[in-house]
């Protein structure tokens, strides 16, 4: 029962949520914009009793078609669009920002191949220390071998420039498909350098469909989506990389154990296939665009650059050394280092979900805020034992989660369409440097010292110089759209006509 108040707000079309409403007919809206295939609100309200209240009947029929994640979403929103008051703004889970049809979908598609990535972005980091073990190599060489992996972004680079000429979708597929069977091809590696060798060409592709990812999703979105967007990529890689964590154990089944791991890598092809018959091209690199130079982005190329480089002399070594830290200082089986990595990363999604909401607010703040949280709970944890290594490292996952939707969309951000590839493939060489730069600091050190704690602590001052690069130095891209961002974007008119 309504009031007449209730009534007429029952009877209006609603404007915000996940759709938008326009009047069919007296008492029936169906939608203009929004994700759905199809949409048809019916409201029939019964004659007032005395007390002037009224009771009010609602019907709605939806279609909702997304691949791969649909039947997911579709839950919460029955119960979006099944309420009786209009909503007031898009529930949590869906982006701040109203997507329509098309954006959903790739959105999606992405998602999945997201997952694919992930996997085999992490399955190295995983299984290097039992690689090891069966190759009789320390600290120091596991260093050098995955120091010497970065010298994947050469090849990225020249596939992600190819992007910006022949299209982003056929680029992604064949960087997908050809990484996992690379991937694969990695369980059959002789030795050490063999492993480094081969996962040197496929991290190449595997790389290069992770940062297509991030421009598909920027190209893809509304202003006030683009966080959201890498925020669901990045919760999906986690997905991938949480299946390699869950599989982990595996390693622990002989000296050998750890090539099933790598030859896992093959069932993504599959979901490749899949994607590759949902998947359509960026809709923004189908626009006319005019073809820019690299004059005029120095400034934030540099800044960009200079950023990824601080931040993976950090990061790269803290993620890549972290089994190792477990297995040979405090003493942890495949199967309880799993455990740790569940129970302390998963919870990392909360970090991307909220980070997400409020990035879409401002960029800088939280990215900064980020960065200090996460980098000091992660160094506490290289200096820890015991039950504080845990609450630690939780700490340290859900603050630092921020970080992937505040920053990782800037680089698709800051460069034009034509120019978009190329950039952030040059600024992934920047930052493969700070990798390697790290990576071999930390190995050099804690053979020296037997432990990684003290090479940590001094790596923390990359991603907190960072801080302060976010803080006063980067642009707030917040709800911008990429025209507006990049005047070479603004579409090019039709042959014949003047702007």
């Amino acid at each position: 029962m309504l009031d007449p108040a209730g009534v007429a707000l029952a009877l209006a079309p609603r404007q915000a949520g996940v759709v938008r409403e326009v009047v069919v007919a007296d008492g029936v809206f169906g939608t203009v914009e929004g994700p759905l295939t199809s949409y048809r609100r019916t409201v029939r309200v019964e004659a007032p009793d005395a007390a002037g209240m009224a009771r009010v009947h609602q019907s709605v029929d939806f279609r909702f078609v997304l691949p791969f994640w649909g039947w997911l979403l579709g839950l919460g929103l029955k119960r979006h669009l099944g309420r009786l008051s209009p909503p007031r703004r898009s529930p949590w889970w869906a982006p701040p920002d109203r997507v329509d049809l098309q954006a959903a979908t790739s959105l999606a598609a992405l998602c999945t191949l997201s997952v694919v990535v992930g996997y085999m972005g992490t399955v190295l980091t995983q299984t290097i220390s039992f690689a090891a073990d069966e190759f009789g190599a320390g600290k120091s060489a596991q260093g050098l071998a995955l120091a010497v992996v970065r010298a994947d972004v050469m090849v990225t680079l020249v596939l992600v420039a190819l992007a910006d000429r022949r299209g982003r979708r056929l680029l992604l597929l064949w960087c997908a498909a050809a990484g996992c069977v690379l991937t694969a091809l990695a369980a059959l590696a002789p030795s050490l350098a063999a492993l480094a060798g081969i996962q040197v060409v496929g991290r190449s592709f595997v790389t290069g469909a992770a940062l297509l990812l991030a421009i598909v999703a920027a190209e893809e979105m509304p202003a006030g989506a683009r966080a959201y967007a890498v925020s669901l990529l990045g919760m999906s890689a986690a997905v991938g990389a949480g299946t390699c964590v869950i599989l982990l154990p595996l390693a622990d089944l002989g000296a050998r154990g750890w090539r099933v791991l790598f030859g896992v890598a093959l069932l993504g092809l599959p979901l490749v296939r899949a994607v590759s018959r949902r998947l359509p091209e960026s809709r923004r690199f189908r626009t006319p665009h005019a073809t820019a130079g690299v004059a005029g982005h120095g400034r934030r190329f540099w800044l960009l650059a200079v950023s990824a480089l601080l931040f993976n002399v950090f990061f790269s070594p803290a993620s890549q050394f972290q089994n190792e830290f477990l297995r040979t200082e405090q003493g942890f089986t495949g199967g309880r280092i799993a455990l740790f990595t569940v129970l302390t990363g998963v919870p990392g999604g909360i970090g991307v979900i909220v980070g997400a909401r409020l990035a879409e607010r401002g960029r800088r703040r939280v990215g900064a805020v980020a960065l200090v949280v996460g980098v000091g709970a992660t160094v506490i944890v290289y200096l820890s034992s015991g039950w504080p290594l845990w609450v630690w490292s939780l700490l340290g996952s859900v603050v630092g989660a921020a970080t992937v939707p505040a920053l990782g969309v800037y680089g698709p951000e800051l460069f034009p369409t034509s120019l978009r590839g190329r950039a952030n493939g040059a600024i992934g060489l920047l930052g493969r440097v700070g990798s390697v730069v790290g990576l071999v600091v930390a190995g050099s050190l804690s053979n020296s010292s037997g432990r990684l704690g003290p090479a940590m602590a001094l790596l923390a001052l990359g991603p907190l110089a960072l801080a302060a690069l976010v803080l006063f130095a980067y642009p707030e891209t917040a709800h911008r759209e990429l025209e507006d961002l990049n005047p070479e974007d603004v579409p090019l008119p039709p042959p014949g006509l003047s702007r």
